[in-house]
């Protein structure tokens, strides 16, 4: 309705984009802009409110009120991107402050020198809430900008209390906010209306208000007349535009902020709703609680409820602070990091990240959840992390999730195109639903309501819900009538297919299963026999005949058993070589596509990497088999892996192993590659991201780099080791021992994450050209920060060095497969 109330107003303006003709108009000229990308995905802090369940969901009748669906990310010292609604529901691509000098226009995001900090800490100094203090110091010394950044945990709102101070009367500060509406940047329309800044896609409104009224509010297309460009060009806002037409594009709005001495103080509320009614009353109530209570409520202080009473129901969580070497200020971030990854339309929906990978080269013109998403493997981290922390409340709610993406009969025609990273897959576009297929195995990617994005079969990803269920029960999560219920359900389906695999049928997957050969290992990257995707299936089957013995299916119980047991003897006869090319040439392979694994196959290309003979690609997935109780942590096959697998004089391609130092810490700390040959990652040559815009080709270097999570999988290795070599069959480590194994992986791990607490999915290993990115050796990289499997894995590292016992190791699986 703004619209045509203004357009009986508006002059006739000429505009193109090449020369671009201010005028006083109303219609911000330029339409659709730049293309848009997403933001920086090196995040320092993610955040957003504390809600509990009532009755397994989230719902305003549970004790914390009304459920504020709004999730936020920060990087490079600014907001990045924002989320509302669904949990990869971009609305907001980044928000930050612009200052305007004599003879320089400054952008905090690259011409400050940020700090991030947490505004809620207890005794000890560990964070104790999802609250930022950001601190950007301008690199020309003339201003400094302290940003405070949470959300209302009773409205769908995003806090930002921006203090400027500067004594320099001449710099203006302006507040420049890039929308995604319905997680797009290309679909956009924005309009300004009494001090408020307002973008839209469809009904879904943003609206942008503040403390104190906002001067001089205009709007328009990115790189045509939003107001950072008039400022660039002109020097001031010498247009002020109330609306950007009926055209969408990309568009950005801007307003400066009014200033009050050397110190301004301002808070800035985001308001978000499906409807602009929605939007004003979300900030509208914000902006009357008032910063004080609405980030006492946040934190949880006083009577109401936030972080610090989630901290402080997890009943693990003091007991494991004392196997930390940073007094367990990563622990308390960890935990907050993976309950702040789960959707709060579907409860116990966990996602992987709430990041887009390399997001400033991934165009942002069309919707994308990048890792937004559900993948049962990093879904079964993250849930079992949280079981270690004691929120078993979580993890039995995201347990029940799981049958939301497990195919059935009842599974929808495909809604995605299909794409994945097997890219030398052909796909199409088929609608074939999976009516016809085989059923039972758990979908690779869906959003979180369960819409199907990737249809590759992994088969750890089927295992991986078997042992999670049976984890809950042996815990006295689930009870015995539970178990029997969810056996029926979901779990007997999952082990059958397991068994039998079977032709799947779902989209452009036609594709036969023969376990254990999976069809995807868990990298999604190559088909046949892989000794991590192996070792889970083998633990699914042996949990599952357990509970099958529980509800008294028998037949079940002794056909699951005997796949298991025929499973793992089939382990080192097909993925074991002894005619290799490294060190004694007997070590496990990655994958191998037969069962001979002597014959030195060549395997697929992957990420513009030519493939390699399968005796060449190393990587640290055998490891599982000790993890889960498959093996023992003394058997001479994985004791002769390892030793090749750490080789650092290998060709730098084939090399997995790398050390690290940092300043003014002592010791070495390692880090391992996912396999050799990897190139899910940054150029060696070129530099450029893995999805970049430039698109990669085959041998343009792309370099998979050093992930923190295998230095929890050796840490768990390490503690199985030492258990296994205790004299005398001693059951307990010294106090030396647990000290060497908590400041070599515990320790490598915190020193891994940002000053955020951050854990990223790689680190740079100063392996090619860095002049692009100026990484920091041993510090993250560009891909995905933070990587909730990282954080899960330092939550279960923590957790088994308390315990003494490797909280994934399943006993009954050893004992079962003994002859």
């Amino acid at each position: 309705m703004h619209v045509t109330l203004l357009r009986n107003s508006l002059l006739t303006v000429c505009v193109s984009l090449s020369t671009v003709i201010y005028a006083d108009s109303a219609i911000a000229p330029g339409a659709p802009g730049q293309s848009p990308f997403w933001s920086y995905s090196g995040k320092t802090g993610i955040g957003t409110s504390y809600e509990q369940y009532h009755n397994g969901a989230y719902s305003s009748d549970a004790p914390t009120g009304p459920v504020s669906k709004v999730w936020f990310s920060l990087a490079n010292g600014i907001v990045t991107e924002t989320m509302f609604g669904l949990i990869h529901e971009a609305q907001l691509r980044a928000m930050q402050v612009v200052v305007k000098g004599p003879d320089f226009i400054d952008l905090e995001e690259t011409d400050t020198v940020s700090e991030t900090q947490y505004l809620s800490t207890d005794n000890e100094g560990r964070p104790a809430s999802l609250a930022y203090r950001i601190i950007n110091r301008a690199k020309n010394g003339q201003y400094r900008i302290e940003k405070h950044v949470f959300t209302d945990p009773d409205s769908d709102a995003l806090v930002m209390r921006v203090i400027f101070h500067s004594p320099n009367p001449a710099l203006q500060a302006y507040l420049h906010v890039d929308p995604a509406m319905n997680n797009s940047g290309s679909g956009d329309r924005a309009f300004t209306e009494q001090h408020a800044l307002y973008a839209q896609e469809q009904e879904t409104t943003l609206v942008v208000k503040a403390s104190r009224s906002l001067e001089s509010p205009t709007v328009g297309f990115v790189g045509a007349s939003d107001g950072l460009e008039e400022l660039r060009r002109k020097g001031s806002l010498e247009s002020l535009y109330t609306t950007t037409g009926d055209t969408p594009g990309n568009v950005a709005m801007m307003a400066r902020l009014p200033r009050t001495g050397d110190t301004t103080t301002i808070d800035i509320v985001v308001g978000f709703g499906r409807d602009r009614q929605a939007a004003d009353q979300a900030a509208d109530k914000t902006l009357k609680r008032g910063y004080e209570q609405v980030l006492a409520h946040y934190n949880g202080e006083g009577d109401t409820i936030g972080w610090q009473d989630y901290l402080a129901s997890l009943t693990h969580l003091a007991a494991m602070r004392q196997q930390t070497t940073d007094n367990g200020k990563l622990l308390n971030v960890s935990a907050m990091v993976l309950k702040a990854q789960e959707d709060k339309t579907h409860a116990g929906a966990l996602i992987a990240s709430l990041s887009n990978p390399w997001g400033e080269t991934v165009p942002a013109d069309k919707g994308t959840t990048g890792y937004k998403a559900v993948w049962p493997r990093d879904f079964y981290q993250c849930a079992m992390a949280l079981l270690a922390l004691g929120d078993t409340q979580t993890s039995k709610v995201a347990f029940e999730y799981l049958k939301q993406v497990q195919v059935t009969k009842d599974t929808p025609p495909m809604q995605a195109d299909g794409s994945a990273y097997i890219h030398e897959q052909k796909q199409n576009d088929s609608t074939r639903g999976a009516e016809s297929g085989a059923t039972g195995w758990f979908l690779q990617k869906t959003h979180v309501d369960g819409t199907i994005e990737w249809v590759g079969v992994q088969l750890d990803q089927t295992a991986m819900p078997i042992m999670l269920g049976y984890k809950l029960w042996k815990s006295g999560v689930l009870s015995n009538a539970d178990i029997t219920r969810w056996y029926q359900e979901m779990l007997k389906p999952a082990a059958d297919f397991l068994t039998q695999g079977g032709q799947v049928k779902l989209g452009w997957n036609d594709w036969t299963v023969k376990p254990p050969q999976t069809q995807q290992d868990r990298w999604e990257e190559q088909w046949g026999y892989s000794p991590s995707t192996t070792a889970a299936v083998i633990t699914g089957l042996v949990t599952a005949s357990e509970l099958a013995t529980q509800t008294g299916d028998m037949a079940g119980a002794k056909a699951y058993l005997d796949a298991a047991r025929r499973y793992s003897n089939h382990v080192e006869p097909s993925m074991f070589t002894q005619q290799g090319i490294f060190g004694d040439k007997q070590y496990y392979l990655r994958i191998t596509q037969n069962d001979n694994p002597n014959d030195g196959q060549l395997l697929l290309d992957n990420n513009s990497r030519p493939g390699l003979p399968e005796n060449q690609i190393l990587d640290a997935g055998f490891l599982e088999l000790v993890r889960y109780g498959v093996r023992s942590a003394t058997d001479p096959h994985i004791v002769s892996s390892l030793s090749v697998l750490d080789d650092q004089t290998l060709p730098e391609n084939l090399k997995v192993k790398y050390t690290f130092t940092y300043p003014g810490v002592s010791g070495e700390f390692p880090g391992w590659r996912r396999y050799g040959n990897d190139g899910y990652g940054e150029s060696e040559t070129t530099g450029i991201n893995y999805p970049a815009t430039e698109q990669p080709v085959m041998n343009s270097g792309l370099r998979g780099r050093v992930w923190p999570i295998f230095t929890g999988e050796r840490g768990h290795y390490a503690l199985a080791l030492a258990k296994a070599q205790q004299p005398g069959g001693e059951n307990t480590l010294s106090n030396g021992q647990l000290r060497d194994l908590q400041n070599t992986y515990v320790k490598a791990m915190e020193l891994f994450a940002n000053e955020g607490f951050m854990l990223p999915e790689q680190v740079w290993d100063g392996v090619g050209n860095n002049e692009r990115h100026h990484y920091t050796k041993g510090k993250g990289t560009d891909s995905a920060t933070p990587l909730a499997w990282s954080h899960a894995e330092y939550v279960k590292l923590v957790r088994s060095l308390s315990d003494q016992n490797v909280w994934d190791r399943y006993p009954i699986v050893s004992e079962k497969l003994q002859p």
